[in-house]
């Protein structure tokens, strides 16, 4: 969502008639776009705000966007003077006036309001991260308010753009030559738009899934969603998904504990055995899907039972990938209120523990693919000469020996070496 978030706000300038460079020392101005979804995420935008209040040559102007912004708001100027300007996640569209403003000399600019009905969700292509990957937002804010999280609070409320808004997108991207979409937003599969328009004519349990239909019938060649709430995943996304070809075969279904108690705790609305069934369904998928999870350990009052059952459940569900958190109490949310009882080399110990076991797991999955042929997307160039890299549809990352000529082309794959977290493989 943040690189999406970029994309856009670099879209807006550029059509301003701002140059973007790479180069920091260079800029005249210097946007950070912020997370606050980990503590040590918040601590690095005051030491980057400093280094650039500090460095060599002119002075810059430094603005602040994303949840960061949105949560601290006029505080920021307070915790650190060398920041011009603050602008929230729904403000972005903005950035141009805050920017003007600053070289105007106005201190301390702030736009902490709401969105315009005419927001532009579509980046340019010049500034996509991928000429042939792209994000398509298709619902932000959350409505679940676990009790860890503090997204709800910076994002805001749950709000899906329309259907017919996200399919003329993923036309648009098909026409530019983009080859992989990925339908992005906090939970993906709360999509529930308030007109239906567009997706009347498309089978489904929930609106989700006949959006899946629908983008499908676009005929774009990949599709690829996250990230997905446990309760809100049924069993028509899996079928879906086993309709539609260019459905990847990948799920992000973030679990966050293995323990019923500490479930309840974070108030995920899931149990472990609900969780379980879903897995089920998904691995009695034909297409091989393959699976990623969120994962927080030393969550205030888990014990070493819960930890266990966190690791059974990795054990159960053979994530071929995960992200891996040691809890840290966001200020704002209820789960900060709550005694921080596991104690910091405790947590250390369990995530090194998890991280241990997903490892061996991923490479079990890997070494499964040895011999087998997959689609891979040739993204970019590899790290050594001749190399191409790309992500196939199980969202593993492949590497291969093949001309310039390819990027942009899904290629067949032979798999004949795993790594850690990479697959190496031949063309065929």
């Amino acid at each position: 969502m943040n690189v999406s978030d970029s994309e856009r706000v670099a879209s807006q300038l550029e059509q301003l008639g701002y140059a973007i460079t790479d180069s920091e020392e260079s800029a005249d101005i210097v946007l950070l776009n912020t997370c606050s979804v980990r503590e040590k995420a918040e601590q690095k935008l005051y030491t980057r705000a400093g280094q650039l209040k500090h460095s060599d040559g002119p002075k810059k102007i430094v603005g602040v966007m994303g949840c960061v912004a949105q949560l601290e708001g006029e505080s920021l100027f307070k915790k650190d003077r060398g920041i011009d300007f603050v602008i929230g996640t729904k403000a972005v569209g903005r950035v141009g006036d805050a920017i003007v403003a600053a070289v105007d000399g106005e201190k301390r600019f702030m736009d902490l309001g709401e969105r315009e009905e005419d927001y532009d969700w579509l980046p340019i292509k010049s500034q996509r991260h991928s000429p042939y990957v792209a994000f398509v937002p298709i619902i932000e804010g959350c409505n679940k308010f676990c009790t860890y999280c503090i997204v709800p609070f910076s994002r805001g409320r749950e709000k899906s753009l329309p259907a017919s808004e996200v399919i003329r997108h993923v036309l648009e991207l098909r026409r530019e030559g983009v080859k992989e979409i990925h339908l992005i937003g906090q939970n993906v599969n709360s999509y529930r738009p308030t007109t239906d328009s567009g997706l009347e004519k498309f089978k489904g349990k929930s609106q989700f899934a006949r959006l899946l239909r629908a983008v499908a019938a676009t005929g774009i060649e990949r599709i690829k969603f996250t990230t997905s709430f446990p309760r809100d995943y049924n069993s028509d996304i899996t079928d879906a998904i086993n309709e539609n070809e260019n459905l990847c075969n990948w799920v992000h279904l973030p679990v966050q504990s293995g323990s019923d108690d500490v479930l309840k705790a974070m108030k995920r609305g899931h149990t472990v055995e609900s969780y379980k069934k879903k897995i089920d369904d998904i691995r009695s998928s034909p297409r091989n899907i393959s699976l990623s999870t969120d994962m927080i350990v030393g969550f205030p009052g888990e014990t070493e039972k819960d930890f266990q059952g966190t690791c059974d459940l990795f054990e159960y569900c053979g994530y071929e990938s995960a992200y891996l958190f040691k809890y840290s109490p966001r200020p704002g949310t209820p789960a900060a209120e709550m005694e921080d009882d596991v104690l910091p080399q405790e947590k250390k110990m369990r995530f090194l523990e998890l991280e241990k076991i997903q490892r061996r797991i991923q490479q079990e999955s890997f070494a499964r693919k040895t011999g087998t042929l997959l689609q891979v997307l040739a993204e970019r160039k590899g790290a050594r000469d001749g190399q191409l890299t790309g992500h196939s549809t199980c969202q593993a990352v492949v590497n291969f020996e093949a001309g310039i000529e390819k990027l942009g082309s899904i290629v067949d794959v032979k798999i004949t070496e795993a790594k850690t977290n990479t697959l190496f493989g031949e063309i065929q």
